[in-house]
């Protein structure tokens, strides 16, 4: 029969087989076989012996071709393909792994249950689609597009909590501003941005996640739909009034730039942090104005543009009135609002019920009506709501009826009436 002495072997057995074959011939000791191959001497050795008395093919295992003693018998795979066809044709295998274990009492996983299915010809494999990702090409002018995140991490290991950095980096020139802060919210979003634009000017846009920080989560008001415009977050709202356009990536992929950055300084920074002995986010900031400078001459490439398109911070404009926390409230009767569970008295008359309360990114509050501010204080003391006096439940005491009371009457001819039911009962069945 043609074929019939063709040996099948695996690489690793070859391989096996050409050490065991030194050994045969005396080039090699056992010994040596054994570190090359990465068995036991005793093994080799009855390697050896197989392959003297039967040949190259005593290089095989043993259990080559031999069924599995775990090997669910047949009968079971036909009955279980039977009831798919029969009950739970169209199933996954996971449903149906789980309905054969809740209805036909029958135990199997569901990767079985899968190949017996796919042997069978009633399911397909199925390989999930990778989403397609087109390279972008970076922006050709500095200041046209930054990307900008949080990153949270460990960044003093263990010496202090967990803490955010909040990171910028130029899509043109991957130059970056890092700045830490306690969490990533909107006050640190806020101040992180008013140092940026500071330093280097108002960008053209800004590439962001869909953090609720940057986009906010509200359905669309009606005057949203009708304009075709979406809710902003208050960071959202600050960028628009800037001028700055808003980008959302919709997924981590997508602003792979930022993303590599954290992966740099979560090696590097933390490394130059720690010979340092930093251990503190006040202590960190200032040493990343010097890192920063370092870490940018290194790695900053050159824009394809030589404009720089950052703007310059217009003269006049109030920073800190546009990147703050705006917040409409209303007036009671007694001049006074509520905010963040605290009440304030406005201690001067205006003649609207609305007023704006501004949170401004040093920690500042302020209490504004037409650009105005108003001059208030908080109410640190409230009075008390009296308490009304507790009731004093009283025990009733139990009442036991008389001996020719009606209630005793009436319950003796029901017992009556129950009990001849019940004898009549017993006589039908006997």
């Amino acid at each position: 029969m043609a074929g019939k002495d063709i040996i099948i072997m695996r690489q690793k057995e070859l391989k096996r087989l050409h050490v065991i074959h030194k050994v045969i011939e005396g080039e090699l000791t056992q010994v040596a076989a054994s570190e090359m191959s990465l068995l036991s001497e005793r093994q080799i050795g009855r390697i050896v012996k197989r392959i003297r008395e039967e040949g190259d093919k005593g290089i095989q295992h043993r259990s080559r071709g031999r069924e599995s003693r775990r090997r669910l018998p047949k009968k079971l795979k036909d009955r279980v393909v039977m009831l798919y066809l029969q009950r739970y044709k169209g199933f996954g295998p996971t449903l149906t792994a789980e309905k054969l274990y809740e209805i036909d009492a029958i135990d199997l996983s569901k990767e079985t249950v899968r190949k017996w299915l796919i042997e069978a010809g009633q399911w397909q494999k199925g390989r999930k689609s990778r989403t397609h990702r087109q390279w972008r090409e970076r922006k050709a002018h500095c200041g046209e597009m930054v990307q900008m995140d949080g990153s949270h991490h460990d960044w003093f290991e263990g010496r202090r909590p967990k803490c955010v950095l909040m990171g910028y980096i130029d899509d043109a020139t991957s130059r970056i501003f890092c700045r830490f802060h306690e969490y990533e919210g909107t006050i640190p979003a806020m101040d992180s941005y008013k140092r940026y634009i500071r330093k280097y000017g108002i960008p053209m846009s800004g590439y962001f996640d869909k953090h609720t920080t940057y986009k906010s989560p509200a359905e669309p008001s009606i005057e949203d739909e009708i304009n075709g415009t979406e809710p902003l977050s208050e960071f959202g709202r600050a960028l628009t009034e800037l001028g700055v356009e808003i980008i959302h990536a919709h997924s981590p992929q997508a602003k792979g730039r930022v993303e590599r950055m954290f992966k740099t300084l979560q090696d590097r920074l933390v490394k130059e942090m720690t010979i340092r002995g930093i251990n503190t986010i006040e202590e960190a900031n200032t040493f990343l104005k010097s890192y920063l400078s370092f870490h940018n001459k290194r790695f900053a490439v050159k824009p394809k543009a030589q404009n720089d398109l950052h703007r310059a911070i217009p003269k006049g404009l109030n920073l800190d009135k546009i990147l703050c926390i705006r917040t409409e409230r209303t007036l009671r009767n007694d001049s006074t609002i509520a905010h963040n569970g605290k009440f304030y008295q406005i201690q001067e008359a205006t003649l609207s019920k609305k007023v704006l309360v501004e949170e401004r990114v040093n920690g500042k509050m302020l209490i504004t009506h037409n650009d105005t501010s108003l001059k208030f204080k908080e109410i640190t003391t409230r009075p008390e709501k009296q308490q009304k006096p507790s009731r004093v439940s009283r025990q009733r005491k139990g009442h036991t009826p008389a001996v020719d009371h009606p209630w005793r009457k009436l319950n003796y001819q029901l017992f009556n009436k129950r009990q001849n039911r019940r004898k009549k009962l017993i006589e039908v069945a006997a």
